[in-house]
Order: C-alpha cells, then structure tokens, then sequence
C-alpha cells in the first residue's frame, strides 16, 4: 500500500462500538483523521466524548470495529509504506507500539518500588533492547531534559504530583519514538505546574520532532500550544481548529 499523503497517521472511517444488554454503544463513529508528522494535536470535549476512546484506536490498545488505522514508515513524511495496525497480530502490535510510541497517563503509571531512573528504563527493559550503560545514561539524560535529575534516585513516594509527570514523559521518550500520546497528563496537577508539563510536550516536539496527540479539558492549553484544536461529541468529530501555537 501507498501512503498519499503526508500524514505519519491516518484514521480512516473509525468506529469503536461496545456491546451492552440493549444495544451497541457506539463510543466512536465514522472518524476521519490524518495526523502529520512534527504536529501538535489537541483534542478536548466533554466527558463520554469518546476522547480517550480515541487514543486507545491510535495506540492499538483497543481494537477497530470498522475502519482502518494506518501508519507511515517513513521518518521524514515523504511517500513511503503504510502499515495498517488494524491487521498486526498482538505481538507485532505490542513491537510496535512499544518501537514508534511514547504514551503519558494522567495517574503516572510508576512503579512504587523502583526509583525515577529504573522507571524510565523499563521500556527498553520490555522490549528486549535493554542495555546497562546505554540505558541508564539514556535515562538520566532524559531526566536531566525533563528538569529531575537530582531526584533519579528516590522513589515515587518521595516527589511530588508534577515530578511524577515529568518522570512519565521521561519514560516515554527513552524508546525514542516518533509519536507522544498524552491522556490528561495535566488532569492531577495544579494550574501552574500543568502549564510547565504542557510546556516540556511542546519544546519537545520543537527540539526533536516529535508529533504529540493531547487530550486535555483545559482547552486554554491546547489552544495556546497545540497547531490544531479538534472537538469530539458523543463519538463524533464535531469541528476542528486550526491555530498557531505560541509556544
């Protein structure tokens, strides 16, 4: 297959539908959607809009029911083969999320036990491509990137609410992705430490070009910072915003 356009993922007539004892509840309908490569993505609505739903389709963690979700192999945009994760088998699904996305929870998601520098390193521990040295001085560089070094060595337990987030986005680069997907990562912090969380995503796509897809109800965020705003509503894309970020 032949990718005709430019976008690193595409979302072609999406639907997510879940069995209940009446009938199908459709969480997703009939979702078109190209994301370019470098872009910063937002997406807001309302609670129920479908919008983690979303997410879950782009990273493979939740399977179609109808559609087709694509993937560009190539790192620059140019024309190149798609691969279309709606067919990968579970393995190759997880290889492949684990090779080309970075994903941020709202709750963190770390480990209690181990300290800020072993969290980040579980990824490459997971894929099989740990490697002592490498790891660790990739970790410690990302925790130096993300302002937390000097912590590397405590334990969750120990730092607060927004240094937990910025050991989560550690976390989701150490693979290097190409793709950074964030569910609420703003969603437990207070006002100022979530406009410095978004602020990391966003000098981070500048830096290392990365594309970042962004769900977030605090849409004076997404809108001083995200290329282009898209509103769901129960299951549907509603409307789109097309702005230029400040940051």
């Amino acid at each position: 297959m032949t990718d005709k356009t430019n976008a690193i993922i595409q979302m072609r007539g999406v639907v997510k539908a879940y069995e209940t004892s009446d009938s199908p509840f459709i969480a997703l309908n009939d979702v078109n959607l190209d994301i370019n490569p470098g872009e910063f993505l937002g997406i807001t609505g309302k609670s129920g809009a479908g919008k983690t739903t979303l997410l879950n389709m782009i990273s493979g963690v939740s399977d179609l029911t109808e559609g087709e979700l694509l993937f560009s192999s190539a790192s620059n945009g140019s024309s190149a083969s798609t691969i279309p994760i709606h067919k990968l088998d579970e393995d190759k699904l997880a290889l492949w999320r684990g090779q080309n996305l970075g994903i941020i929870y709202q709750s963190f998601e770390l480990m209690p036990t181990l300290s800020l520098v072993d969290n980040v390193m579980l990824s490459p521990d997971l894929l099989g491509s740990y490697q002592p040295m490498v790891t660790k001085e990739r970790a410690l560089e990302l925790l130096e990137l993300v302002g937390i070094v000097d912590h590397a060595y405590k334990i969750p337990a120990h730092i607060s609410g927004g240094q937990k987030q910025r050991v989560a986005i550690a976390r989701a680069l150490v693979n290097q992705p190409r793709v950074l997907l964030a569910d609420e990562p703003t969603g437990n912090l207070d006002s100022k430490t979530s406009r410095q969380v978004v602020q990391i995503l966003s000098g981070l796509r500048a830096s290392q070009g990365l594309t970042i897809v962004m769900i977030s109800h605090e849409e004076h965020l997404l809108r001083e910072f995200a290329d282009e705003l898209i509103y769901l509503q129960d299951g549907e894309v509603v409307s789109r915003q097309a702005f230029k970020g400040d940051a």
